[in-house]
């Protein structure tokens, strides 16, 4: 594998953990916008029932917990691509690090997160069971980053089912340099 290939990385990949802290600070700063003090409501719901304010509110949480998912899937995704890449680059010898070789150099380094996936699956001691649990959630992921304009044949996930997903992935996998 050539030198030049290499990619450099940013180091600006974010934790879960701050991926989750931002979505609690924007829940709470929501929920207190949202709040109607002693003045009544600020001058954007005027005219709103406390109905029509908590649909509102709901309908932008709602939103902004896709928009925290789909960081989490960036998060998993990199720590993924990171792991694959440092393996190869630094030649290691187990059998993971092999497989991925092996996929670096038949597709020129184009190794998509399913075929990373796919060896993980073939090539360690991971449960099989959590590997297709990734490979379903990233289902959701496409879904949401194409525009969720088709009705979907998979169960939708939210943001606590994912961040379990992403928690329980960083916790097994035995990543290298990520």
């Amino acid at each position: 594998m050539a030198r030049s290939k290499r990619l450099a990385f940013s180091g600006q990949h974010l934790a879960i953990e701050r991926i989750d802290r931002n979505l609690r600070d924007v829940d709470a700063s929501v929920n207190a916008y949202f709040t109607v003090g002693d003045g009544g409501p600020t001058v954007r719901f005027l005219g709103y029932t406390a109905a029509e304010m908590q649909a509102e509110k709901t309908a932008l949480l709602e939103e902004f917990r896709r928009s925290a998912s789909m960081d989490l899937f960036g998060a998993i995704e990199a720590a993924f691509r990171i792991d694959f890449l440092q393996r190869c680059y630094r030649r290691e010898k187990d059998t993971v690090s092999t497989a991925f070789r092996r996929l670096y150099g038949d597709r020129d380094g184009r190794v998509s997160l399913d075929d990373i996936l796919s060896a993980w699956r073939q090539n360690s001691t991971v449960s099989p069971d959590l590997v297709a649990a990734l490979k379903d959630a990233f289902k959701y992921r496409h879904w949401l980053a194409h525009g969720r304009y088709w009705v979907p044949r998979f169960p939708k996930l939210d943001y606590d089912e994912i961040y379990t997903r992403a928690e329980t992935a960083l916790e097994v996998f035995p990543f290298k340099g990520t």
